[in-house]
């Protein structure tokens, strides 16, 4: 093995740590959902145990990202197509999908656990958004409406209605959010008609 691959698989235990702890889950709660025990968790974290593929695979799903980023393996490739997540100090993770100058942006957020009791801090700012939630519940604020959204639903507005967006006490969130330019609009096709029967 290479020193390169030694020093990203030395890491790997700051890394599966920053990840659980942005996210607020305890050793207990994410042994439940992978499967892997508290103990080996905490080896894994504490670098006493390089971690399996076995243990990785899991790892990368729980916490909604890629290998590549699990491990924060350096780039290959082509980097104009490796989107590298940005780490909040918030704890929340914004991962940007398209990175083509001018248009519609199209990024995947992922909120930690929120505080119900928290006081939304409203932004207003030029543009278009559109926002789809993937996992968890999504709470908007949007002007005088506060609005919760569940897997699957979508909302659409322009941003300078003073808006905000936040997880909930039910865990954290994930979405999906396209931001164009102020008037630039998303061109929807409806379905078309069934015919009638001949």
């Amino acid at each position: 093995m290479d020193e390169a691959a030694d020093r990203t698989l030395d890491a790997v235990g700051a890394r599966l740590k920053q990840l659980r702890q942005r996210r607020d889950v305890t050793l207990a709660d994410l042994a439940a959902e992978t499967g892997i025990s508290t103990s080996t968790l905490s080896r894994l974290e504490a670098g006493l145990r390089r971690p399996t593929l076995e243990q990785l695979l899991p790892l990368a799903r729980a916490y909604g990202v890629t290998l590549d980023e699990l491990v924060d393996a350096p780039p290959t490739g082509n980097p104009r197509i490796n989107l590298r997540p940005i780490a909040c100090r918030d704890g929340s993770t914004i991962l940007p999908l398209t990175r083509r100058p001018g248009g519609i942006q199209a990024y995947k957020f992922i909120l930690p656990t929120g505080d119900d009791d928290a006081e939304p801090d409203l932004r207003t700012h030029e543009g278009y958004d559109w926002v789809y939630v993937l996992n968890g519940t999504l709470r908007l604020v949007l002007g005088e409406h506060d609005l919760i959204l569940r897997p699957g639903e979508a909302a659409e507005f322009d941003t300078l209605t003073p808006h905000w967006f936040g997880a909930t006490s039910a865990g954290p969130v994930e979405y999906l959010s396209l931001v164009g330019r102020q008037g630039e609009r998303v061109h929807v096709r409806a379905a078309p008609k069934a015919r009638a029967a001949e």
